[in-house]
């Protein structure tokens, strides 16, 4: 009996993906994959998580493995989280005639109802700009806490971190930090505050509005390469577009 090779099928054709230099081999990682069903702790996994009696723990390893890879739905939140508070926060350092920082005619009446009228901040809107950046801000916070991620949490503790530098100066215009690390803002407290101190701390270069924005990218790119790295396989079972050189067992398994 013989057996006959067909060109194109036999074993350097299955690995030639991979490329020749070691790059091309610690680039991928379906051999990893293969290592994990191949060994049983795959399958060991999956009864786990199907058994009556499973627990939330062990459900939880679907969605976020050992390393501490969030799901693809709350990365894309954390992404999306992020995104809004680099905006919010970019809106407060513009520059341009546009900034809400750019004083404008503000006319007032006295107690004898005489109209003046004289350059000043538009406190109503600068309040507004800055209640979207604590919004968002929060946003993230919870979105970073649902990821499970370590390089996110990071990230995040920056951010965090540059908060409680500043919050001498942001207690002082209304803005307070929360046990859960959350923000606060009173209105009333804003609004009566000296805007002057309030555009040092989001409307210029190096200020603290400059460092959320800067750490908002972080986050969201801290999220972006973890959503590269999970999802690994799709819901049929076979590998996702994101690894190419596991596509080549689609087939087999």
């Amino acid at each position: 009996m013989s057996i006959t090779i067909q060109a194109k099928t036999d074993y350097s054709f299955l690995f030639s993906s991979l490329g020749s230099g070691a790059a091309g081999v610690a680039g991928s990682t379906f051999l990893l994959d293969y290592a994990s069903i191949k060994n049983g702790s795959y399958l060991k996994l999956m009864k786990a998580y199907y058994a009556e009696d499973a627990n939330d723990t062990v459900k939880s390893l679907v969605n976020s493995d050992a390393t501490g890879k969030a799901d693809s739905k709350t990365l894309a939140r954390v992404q999306t989280a992020a995104d809004a508070l680099k905006e919010s926060a970019d809106a407060l350092l513009e520059k341009s005639s546009d900034s809400v920082f750019t004083k404008k005619d503000i006319t007032t009446v006295d107690e004898n109802g005489v109209e003046s009228t004289q350059k000043g901040y538009d406190t109503e809107s600068i309040y507004k700009a800055v209640n979207s950046l604590v919004t968002n801000f929060n946003a993230v916070v919870d979105a970073v806490n649902d990821s499970g991620s370590e390089s996110i949490t990071k990230r995040a503790e920056s951010m965090v971190n540059a908060t409680i530098s500043n919050l001498k100066l942001l207690n002082k215009i209304g803005i307070t930090l929360n046990d859960d690390s959350t923000l606060s803002l009173d209105k009333d407290t804003f609004m009566e505050a000296d805007m002057t101190t309030v555009k040092s701390l989001f409307g210029e270069n190096g200020s603290y509005g400059y460092r959320v924005s800067a750490q908002s990218s972080l986050i969201g790119y801290a999220a972006d390469r973890e959503a590269n790295r999970t999802n690994t396989y799709t819901f049929t079972g076979g590998y996702s577009s994101l690894y190419n050189a596991g596509s080549l067992f689609n087939g087999y398994f």
